[in-house]
């Protein structure tokens, strides 16, 4: 069966997102550079990588005086809702707290974790208690 195109960011291409959120518009040497702290890879294949993110529309490039500058047209915060909501959907049937749940049940989560999330549903509580009033 054939592999469709991925709504979502692959690996490689979430990988190459993560570098220009960090460290904002790079050119494709910088981007190589950064990537090949975790693993070796050709310029031609990052090339490739960029080309097709620039389909998707998670990238857009300016010309510069030494070649393109790439940015990230995907949010973080939008690559985090469609992940995360395919996840959910695809694994929890599209039962959020089944998530949270999984969280706290595989012992992935600290004590600073949990202290956070527990803020997290404090200030939900609040703004959403604020809304009603």
């Amino acid at each position: 069966m054939a592999r469709s195109a991925s709504r979502h960011p692959t690996d490689a291409e979430l990988e190459i997102l993560k570098i220009l959120w960090d460290h904002g518009p790079l050119g494709i040497g910088a981007i190589c550079e950064a990537v090949r702290q975790h693993r070796a890879v050709a310029t031609s294949t990052v090339a490739t990588v960029l080309g097709v993110m620039m389909d998707k529309k998670q990238v857009s490039r300016r010309k510069s005086s030494r070649g393109f500058l790439w940015s990230a047209r995907l949010t973080r915060d939008a690559a985090a809702d469609g992940l995360t909501g395919e996840l959910v959907d695809r694994l929890f049937d599209g039962a959020g707290h089944r998530l949270v749940a999984h969280l706290f049940d595989s012992g992935t989560l600290s004590a600073r974790d949990v202290d956070r999330i527990q803020d997290l549903l404090d200030e939900h509580r609040r703004r959403a208690e604020g809304d009603s009033a």
